[in-house]
């Protein structure tokens, strides 16, 4: 269903279609492209699967038509205060505790972030950027090897394809020396997870990619 923060951030929510009361909470930040129908289904099938309370949350408020082009160029412009701050109000929104967080390419580097914030009980970054590139970068930004070293950090699973550009080895070295858990896809090239649609979608791959991080996040 369709819903809103008190800032007016479109949010997607989802319980259990078979009115079971919800075990824990789940917070899904969406890729670059933002919501759109495939993180509606998603967020239904998480909570069916598990019982969970789940809702994902628009990155992109107010400039939900920009073009992909555009977002690439803007992505400097997201205030990561204010948008962290939106992922733990959805947090509390769930009524359920713990919540966890989850996010895929850009909404994965997010998820670092977050997991720096002290309200979530696990994180799973999916091929989640791990330095914030040059061209995304702002007055506004947190790193995300910044943030999964923070005192309240928690746990944090980061699911990486060895052969995606964004998030090279030396940057994954890091962030298993920071204490990350990384699980490796070999030859799986960025965004092979989460969306069919993609050439680089890896069916078999993705399936134990997503066994992976509901066991974690169920931890």
């Amino acid at each position: 269903m369709h819903s809103t923060l008190t800032s007016g951030t479109p949010m997607a929510l989802a319980h259990p279609a078979n009115g079971r009361r919800p075990t824990r909470g789940l917070v899904v930040i969406p890729d670059i492209g933002g919501l759109r129908p495939l993180f509606h289904d998603l967020v239904q099938r998480l909570a069916d699967d598990n019982d969970w309370a789940v809702a994902a949350v628009e990155p992109w408020p107010g400039r939900e038509h920009l073009p992909l082009q555009d977002r690439l160029e803007q992505v400097a412009t997201i205030d990561d205060g204010t948008f962290l701050a939106e992922l733990v109000e959805a947090a509390d929104f769930l009524g359920v505790e713990p919540v966890g967080i989850t996010g895929f390419c850009m909404g994965g580097m997010f998820t670092l972030k977050a997991a720096g914030t002290g309200r979530f009980h696990r994180a799973v970054a999916f091929y989640g950027m791990i330095r914030v590139p040059a061209h995304w970068r702002g007055p506004a930004n947190i790193e995300p090897l910044d943030a999964v070293t923070a005192p309240d950090a928690c746990p944090t699973l980061a699911v990486i394809g060895t052969a995606d550009t964004w998030t090279p080895p030396e940057d994954v070295a890091m962030l298993e020396a920071a204490g990350v858990e990384v699980a490796r896809y070999d030859g799986a090239e960025h965004g092979f997870v989460h969306d069919p649609s993609r050439p680089a979608h890896r069916p078999d791959d993705a399936a134990d990619a997503w066994r992976r991080a509901t066991a974690f996040l169920s931890g």
